[in-house]
């Protein structure tokens, strides 16, 4: 049975500091891991590095973000959150129903 899919529209905070991976390599290993919770990604937007608002790292002041447009099952992104938990690539994830 095909689960119904909905479209969200996620925001991933990437940080490549002291990795030899590009921000390109990190937006892959992104789309492998949307495709693992049967997700389907329709469209990718690189938006640059921008300074944060509020800076919690006197190190880390600014990162890369990438606006990720992706259609998956209901349960597709809390799985998606506890997959890139744990991926230190990734700095922080916002995922909202688009």
């Amino acid at each position: 049975m095909n689960p119904t899919k909905r479209n969200y529209r996620a925001t991933f905070i990437l940080d490549n500091r002291g990795k030899e991976d590009s921000i390109e390599q990190i937006i892959e290993g992104v789309k492998k891991d949307i495709a693992s919770v049967q997700g389907e990604v329709t469209a990718v937007e690189n938006i640059g590095k921008k300074d944060f608002v509020r800076v919690t790292d006197k190190k880390f002041t600014g990162a890369a973000y990438v606006h990720v447009n992706f259609s998956a099952p209901a349960e597709g992104p809390a799985q998606l959150k506890e997959r890139l938990r744990l991926n230190s690539s990734v700095y922080r994830t916002f995922v909202q129903s688009a």
